[in-house]
C-alpha cells in the first residue's frame, strides 16, 4: 500500500531526503508531495557566491531531472505551508490546498537574522539568503561605491566577497573581537583579518552598528564608536533564526531558542511528524550546517523505509572553505573549552598562516584544531578528532606535511562528514567494486560530491588500498604521455623511430603510434603524411576523412563560428549534387557530406580547396568546431559580437593536435543559445567583457564545464585560452578529454587557475609563445595533400587497381537522399543455446 509523505521545503537537506527516500525505496512505498516556497527547485545554498562570480541558477541546481519527472514525486513551486492540522492530518497551502498526509516533514530552514537597528528597513537593506536577493544584491550594487556587510561571520565574509565581485569596496563590521568568531581563534582570527584586508576588503571588528541613516534610502551607516560609513548598500549577514512558525499554528513544542523540539530521532512531539535541518532543534539545539542536516534526512529516511532506527549521529561541525581565495578550517573542539585542554601553535607571519591543534591534558588525543591560510592537512586530521595522535603535534602542524597519511587513520573514522562515509566504507568498496580513481569513489559512496575537502584524502587511500596506475603509455614506453612530450619537445626528436629506439623497445603498437604522432603533429613537426609519420595514424588520419560504417567517408569542411556566405553553401550544394553524397547539418554548426569512396577525397576537396574551404579537422583528434549564435549583431538580449569573438578562436586554434577532440562555444549572453557550458571550453558574454569555462563536454557522461575566470577582456581572453589549451596538450593523457583531465589534476580547478590565471609555475609565456608558434606555422592538411603527388597517391581503395571503385559500397535511396544499403558486418560466433518454450 502507498503512503504519503508531505515535505514542507525544498532546500538543501529537504531535497537530500527525497533523493535518499527515492532511492531507497524500491517497492514505491511512499508517494512524496514536497512544498517548495521558492519559485525554484532546491539549490546549492552553500555555494550561492558562485552566481555573482559566472554560474548560473541551473548551474547551482540540485535537481536532477530523473526526480523532476519521477512519478512517485509531486514537487510544487512557488507554495509554503500556512498550516497543519494533526487531528485529520493535513497541511493546508497558500494555493488553497488541503493535502493529506500519512507523514510529515518538516524542512522549513532558516531566515537571516536583520539587527532592529535604526534604518534596518530601509531601501538599500538587503539580506543574503537566495538567488532573488543576489538578483536584487546585483542590481544596485554601483562598482567603485562603497558597500557594508554587517556581520563578519562564515556568511559575512563570503556577502563581503559578493560585493567584492559586483566591483564594490567592501566594508566588514563584526561585534565580535575576531573575525569568524564560531570557528577560529584570536591568532587564527587576526591572520585572517590581516589576509582578507590585503585583498582590499575595511575590517571593523569589536564593532557595533549604531544605526543605518537615510531618508528613504541607505546613504550611511554610523558604528557605536561614532564611525561614519558612506555607503547606499547594506547586506545583513548576522546569522539566521529557525523557520519554525508552523509550530504554533499545530501545536507543537519549540525548544527554548527556537527551533521545532525534536528527539534522537529528529520525531516532534506528534510522532507523525519529523524536522530537518536548520529548522530542527535536536534536544534542544540547531545545527546551521547542511552537513548535519544530511544526516538527519538520511536518519528520517530509514525509519520511514523500516530500515533502522535513524537516530541523529551527533553534529560533525568541522568546516573547511575557501573565502576570498583563503583558506580557513576549524574541526573539533576549536576553542579548546574542554576542561585541561592543551594548544600547540604555529603562526608564520611572512607566509601568513597560522595552525593550532587542541590537545588533551596528557598531550596524547587530538580535540580539535584551526587552521588559517593553508588548510592541506585538514583531511588528515579532521578524522583523527578524539583519537590518539599518530605523531608529535608539532610534526602534524609544520608546513611540508608531516608524513602522516591515510594509513594512520582507523577504519571507522569518518573522511567525508557531509556524507557520514567512513574510511572502512572507502576501502571496501575500493576492493570490492575494484575501484581505480577519485571519481570511481565518488559514484559508488558519494565520499567527496559535497564540499570536497576529503578529496586528497579519497587518493591516499587508493594508494592504501594498493591500487596504483602503471604511467606507462603501453608495453614499449615506460614513460607516460606527459613525460614523452616533454621528452620530444626537450630533444627536438622528430620521428617515432628516433624515439622508441632512444627512450624504448620494440616496433610500437596502435597504442603507442598514434599517441606519439599526435605529439609530433602538437610540436609542429610537418604535415601527418609525410615520411613516416603516415604510417602512425589512426584510421581516420590516414586520409583525412572520418571513415563510415560502410567503407566510405565523410567530407566536412570548416565553417568558422558557425557562419557561411551564400556563395560557399552554393559550392557545398553543387559538391554534393556531382558526387551524390548524403548532406547533413551538424550540431557543430557545420554541413557534413557523407558517402565519398577513398578515390573520391581528393577531388571534392580540390573543388573546396579552390573555392576556399578548408579541414575541418573532424577526423582529427583536434579542434573541431567553435559554435556561436548571432551575438548583439541579431539578437535583443546580446551583449556581445559573439560571432566575431567564435570566428577568431576556431581561426587560433584550427589544426591544433591534442590528446582528445576539443570543442569549444561562443555565447553572446547568459541565455547561452550555444551551448558553452557543454564545450571543453565555452565563452559567454557578460556586460564586462566574457566569462571563460573550462572543463565541460556532452556524450555519455556530461559535464558542465566550471568557471575559471570572469568579465575579460579579449586580449585577455585569448591569452587565457591559450595557457589552457597548451597546458592540456602538455600534461593531459592519451585520449583524456578535458573535463576527465581536469578531474585528475591534484588541486583541481583551483590549481589550474593558479597555473592558467596566476600563473604560478612561470610557464604562461612559455605556454603563450607554444600557441604562437602553432598559429605561425598552420597550414591547411588537404592543402597539403593536394600539392604533393606522394601523398595523393595514398588515396586508393586497391594499391594494385588504383582506378577501381570498392564494388562493396551500395547505397540505396531514402527521403531523397542516398544512405549506406545493407552491410554485412561480422558478428562474434553464438555457442548453440538451449531455449526453453
Amino acid at each position: 500500500m502507498t503512503r504519503t509523505l508531505v515535505v514542507v521545503g525544498h532546500g538543501m537537506v529537504g531535497h537530500r531526503l527525497v533523493e535518499t527516500l527515492r532511492e531507497r525505496d524500491a517497492d514505491n512505498t511512499w508517494r512524496i508531495v514536497v512544498l517548495g516556497e521558492e519559485p525554484r527547485a532546491a539549490y546549492d545554498r552553500v555555494a550561492l557566491s558562485s552566481y555573482l562570480d559566472g554560474k548560473s541558477a541551473e548551474d547551482l541546481s540540485l535537481a536532477s531531472h530523473e526526480l523532476l519527472d519521477d512519478p512517485m514525486v509531486d514537487l510544487r513551486l512557488s507554495t509554503a505551508a500556512t498550516g497543519i492540522d494533526r487531528a485529520t492530518r493535513t497541511v493546508s497551502t497558500s494555493d488553497g490546498s488541503e493535502l493529506p498526509y500519512d507523514a510529515l516533514v518538516l524542512a522549513t530552514g532558516s531566515r537571516p537574522f536583520v539587527p532592529p537597528v535604526r534604518g534596518h528597513d530601509l531601501d538599500g537593506c538587503f539580506v543574503y539568503r537566495t538567488i532573488e536577493d543576489l538578483d536584487a544584491l546585483r542590481s544596485a550594487a554601483i562598482e567603485g561605491k562603497p558597500g557594508v556587510v554587517i556581520g563578519g561571520g562564515l556568511l559575512g565574509l563570503e556577502a563581503a566577497n559578493a560585493l567584492r565581485l559586483l566591483g564594490m569596496r567592501a566594508h566588514v563590521v563584526e561585534m565580535a573581537p575576531r573575525l569568524m568568531p564560531l570557528q577560529v581563534d584570536e591568532g587564527g582570527g587576526q591572520v585572517l583579518s590581516r589576509l582578507v584586508g590585503d585583498l582590499g576588503l575595511a575590517i571593523h571588528c569589536g564593532a557595533a552598528t549604531k544605526s543605518i541613516d537615510g531618508e528613504d534610502r541607505v546613504r550611511s551607516v554610523t558604528l557605536a564608536d561614532g564611525t561614519v560609513i558612506d555607503t547606499d548598500v547594506v547586506v545583513f549577514s548576522a546569522g539566521v533564526r529557525p523557520r519554525d512558525e508552523l509550530a504554533e499554528l499545530a501545536g507543537l513544542e519549540r525548544a527554548e531558542r527556537g527551533g521545532f523540539l525534536v528527539d534522537e530521532g529528529c520525531r516532534t512531539s506528534d510522532e507523525n511528524i519529523w524536522a530537518i535541518g536548520e529548522c530542527a532543534a535536536v534536544d534542544g539545539r540547531c545545527y546551521g550546517l547542511v552537513a548535519p542536516g544530511y544526516s538527519m534526512a538520511e536518519g528520517v529516511a530509514e525509519q520511514l523505509l523500516s530500515l533502522g532506527e535513524g537516530t541523529f549521529p551527533g553534529a560533525d561541525l568541522s568546516t573547511k572553505l575557501k573565502l576570498l581565495g583563503v583558506d580557513v578550517a576549524s574541526f573539533g573542539d576549536a576553542h579548546g573549552q574542554t576542561e585541561g585542554a592543551l594548544e600547540v601553535v604555529y603562526a608564520n607571519n611572512a607566509a601568513g598562516t597560522y595552525a593550532k591543534l587542541v590537545l588533551s591534558d596528557d598531550a596524547r588525543i587530538l580535540l580539535g584544531g584551526v587552521l588559517v591560510g593553508d588548510a592541506s592537512a585538514y583531511s588528515v586530521l579532521r578524522p583523527l578528532i578524539d583519537r590518539e595522535l599518530p605523531a608529535p603535534p608539532e610534526q602534524l602542524l609544520l608546513p611540508a606535511g608531516s608524513g602522516v597519511d591515510a594509513g594512520a587513520l582507523p577504519a571507522d573514522a569518518t573522511v567525508c562528514s557531509c556524507n557520514n562515509v567512513s574510511k572502512e566504507d572507502i576501502t571496501t568498496a575500493i576492493a570490492e567494486q575494484g575501484l581505480t580513481d577519485v571519481p570511481g569513489i565518488k559514484g559508488c559512496t558519494k565520499a567527496g560530491t559535497s564540499c570536497g575537502s576529503c578529496v586528497p584524502m579519497l587518493k591516499n587511500l587508493l594508494a592504501e588500498c594498493g591500487v596504483s596506475t602503471s604511467k606507462a603509455l603501453c608495453e614499449h614506453f615506460p614513460q607516460s604521455r606527459t613525460e614523452l612530450f616533454e621528452i620530444v619537445q626537450a630533444t627536438a626528436i622528430g620521428s617515432f623511430s628516433d624515439l622508441i629506439g632512444k627512450h624504448g623497445t620494440g616496433r610500437g603498437c596502435d597504442i603507442c603510434k598514434p599517441a606519439v604522432a599526435s605529439i609530433l603533429a602538437s610540436l609542429g613537426h610537418g604535415h601527418i603524411l609525410d615520411g613516416e609519420q603516415a604510417g602512425l595514424q589512426d584510421t581516420n588520419d590516414r586520409f583525412l576523412a572520418n571513415m563510415q560504417r560502410n567503407g566510405t567517408y565523410s567530407v566536412v569542411p570548416r565553417v568558422p563560428g558557425g557562419e557561411i556566405t551564400p556563395d560557399k553553401l552554393i559550392v557545398l550544394g553543387e559538391v554534393a549534387k556531382e558526387f551524390g553524397l548524403y548532406t547533413k547539418i551538424t550540431g557543430g554548426q557545420r554541413i557534413d557530406l557523407f558517402g565519398a569512396r577513398v578515390e573520391q577525397l581528393p577531388l571534392i576537396w580540390r573543388r573546396l580547396v579552390d573555392a576556399g574551404f578548408e579541414s575541418g579537422h573532424a577526423y582529427g583528434k583536434a579542434l573541431r568546431t567553435v559554435k556561436s549564435c548571432v551575438g548583439n549583431d541579431w539578437c535583443r538580449y546580446g551583449v556581445q559580437d559573439s560571432v566575431s569573438m567564435a570566428i577568431r578562436l576556431e581561426l587560433r586554434y584550427r589544426g591544433l593536435r591534442a590528446p582528445h577532440k576539443i570543442k569549444a562555444g561562443v555565447s553572446g549572453c547568459a541565455r547561452e543559445c550555444a551551448e558553452a557550458r557543454g564545450k571543453d571550453f565555452g565563452v559567454i558574454a557578460t556586460d564586462k567583457g566574457w566569462n571563460l569555462y573550462v572543463g565541460g563536454n556532452g556524450g555519455f557522461t556530461p559535464r558542465h564545464a566550471e568557471l575559471l575566470a570572469a568579465d575579460l577582456d579579449d586580449e585577455q581572453l585569448i591569452r587565457l585560452v591559450d595557457r589552457f589549451l597548451m597546458f592540456y596538450v602538455r600534461t593531459a593523457d592519451r585520449l583524456q578529454r578535458t573535463s576527465a583531465w581536469l578531474e585528475s589534476l591534484d588541486g583541481g580547478l583551483d590549481h589550474l587557475r593558479e597555473v592558467v590565471v596566476e600563473d604560478s609555475l612561470g610557464i604562461g609565456a612559455e605556454l603563450e609563445a607554444a600557441m604562437r608558434r602553432h598559429v605561425d606555422n598552420y597550414a591547411d592538411e588537404w592543402a597539403g595533400v593536394l600539392a604533393d603527388p606522394g601523398k595523393l597517391a595514398r588515396f586508393v581503395s586497391f594499391v594494385n587497381a588504383p582506378d577501381a571503385p570498392d564494388p562493396t559500397i551500395r547505397f540505396v535511396q531514402e527521403r531523397g537522399q542516398i544512405r549506406p544499403g545493407p552491410v554485412a558486418l561480422p558478428m562474434p560466433a553464438i555457442p548453440n543455446q538451449k531455449v526453453l518454450t
